[in-house]
């Protein structure tokens, strides 16, 4: 009875990873799925935006923070919200199972550059939920993260084509399509989402 009664004060201490008023859940950096739109015209990145939102199940668009999503009214998944308040906010079912909150920000790159769209788990979500993502390394790193992220974006790019997508660690713009020129760097400490003229190619994190 004892054991039991430790492990039911145990669970209810834990924090919950889908909560938006507990702070812990957005603290850290976040771990990323970010898109090279290829474009900076507005309908470009809303049909990204809205492609990410599908692709990933997320559940509602929310302007704050500090308040829980049944506690506030939804806003548009749009351009103009995000231009508005700076991110939109939900939550999504991990890979584990764990409910969680999110994000996405757009990253606009005025006319001499691409703008970057970025789906996101803020890393004290993934510490909440139990997901480990950093053994050491001088960088965050999981492959649970980066496999379900991908999946994500290739079914992303089955709707909606993009220049080029990248996955791990606060990593939008560490990198552009420009750059790679189409080929995947041999030794990666991140995940790529390729498009090459027989479709969109993955190439894990493998360093």
């Amino acid at each position: 009875m004892a054991e039991l009664l430790l492990s039911v004060l145990h669970d209810q201490s834990m924090s919950n990873p889908a909560a938006f008023r507990d702070r812990s859940n957005w603290s850290g950096g976040y771990y990323e799925l970010a898109i090279e739109v290829g474009s900076t015209a507005d309908a470009d990145i809303q049909a990204l935006l809205s492609a990410v939102w599908s692709a990933a199940e997320v559940r509602g668009s929310f302007a704050f923070t500090d308040r829980e999503p049944e506690e506030q009214e939804p806003v548009p998944c749009t351009v103009a919200s995000l231009t508005e308040y700076g991110h939109l906010h939900g939550q999504v079912r991990l890979p584990t199972g764990h409910l969680s909150v999110c994000g996405c920000v757009a990253i606009r790159g005025g006319d001499d550059s691409s703008d970057w769209l970025d789906f996101y788990i803020p890393d004290g979500a993934l510490d909440n939920a139990g997901i480990s993502h950093w053994d050491g390394r001088p960088f965050f790193r999981s492959a649970v993260m980066d496999d379900w992220l991908a999946a994500i974006g290739t079914a992303v790019f089955d709707r909606v084509r993009f220049s080029l997508g990248v996955i791990g660690w606060e990593v939008s713009g560490c990198t552009d399509a420009a750059t790679l020129a189409g080929r995947l760097p041999e030794e990666r400490s991140i995940g790529y989402l390729l498009p090459r003229e027989e479709g969109l190619h993955y190439g894990a994190a493998n360093a």
